[in-house]
């Protein structure tokens, strides 16, 4: 059965304050990977990729690596003032107001990625080159976490962290894009304006996963 069309939330509008919403700083790093390692905790992504063996430590370290020193780094990770939500993006190359990814933080993901993953590191690799090749082909911002703390949910904080790219990709003209491993998290995206161009598996066929791109929507 052929989902519904997506109702798009427009998240751009002055007349609808939302919670206060900033790029994070250093200061903010064990907070930002101690929120995405709650919000995530029982998600099948990380079932799927991180042995049982010290798995929440593990998932602590990978957020306090790929998220949170990536995002400071890149200056490209935003946070709610009580650090309870949390987005980073890789952006386009070259994009402006951002930086590279500082070379101390990719010399840690390289040394330490093929440990937190112990036996599942090759799997995720591979699924991760699988999902580098179906990412659009132009610039584009691309969502690599995105983590909301049970406890503050359903108050429109990811709405909130992830509006300052999506309203900057429509003024620029620029795609986003992600990949998700949940239905739930499809459609959650989908109200933002995401369609899906892929539909496939992990590498090992264990987990489902979709890519979506997210047009830029018109401001008029």
């Amino acid at each position: 059965m052929t989902p519904p069309g997506p109702i798009v939330r427009r998240i751009d509008d002055p007349d609808e304050p939302g919670p206060d919403v900033r790029v994070a700083e250093q200061r903010d790093v064990p907070a930002i990977a101690a929120t995405l390692t709650v919000a995530l905790a029982d998600s099948r992504w990380t079932r799927w990729a991180l042995p049982d063996d010290g798995r929440m430590q593990r998932l602590t370290r990978l957020h306090e690596l790929d998220a949170a020193h990536r995002g400071v780094s890149t200056g490209t990770a935003w946070v709610t003032e009580a650090l309870d939500a949390v987005a980073v993006w890789e952006p386009p190359a070259g994009a402006a107001g951002t930086r590279p990814l500082a070379d101390d933080v990719r010399a840690a993901l390289a040394r330490e990625l093929p440990y937190l993953g112990g036996p599942r590191a090759r799997a995720v690799a591979d699924t991760d080159a699988f999902l580098t090749a179906a990412r659009p082909d132009r610039p584009h911002w691309w969502l690599r976490h995105l983590g909301v703390r049970p406890s503050a949910r359903r108050k429109g904080l990811a709405a909130a962290v992830l509006a300052p790219v999506l309203v900057r990709c429509d003024a620029e003209r620029t795609p986003a894009a992600a990949a998700v491993y949940g239905w739930a998290n499809v459609r959650f995206l989908r109200g933002f304006g995401f369609q899906v161009t892929e539909t496939a598996r992990t590498t090992d066929d264990e987990l489902p996963l979709w890519v979506l791109v997210r047009e830029p929507l018109s401001l008029s």
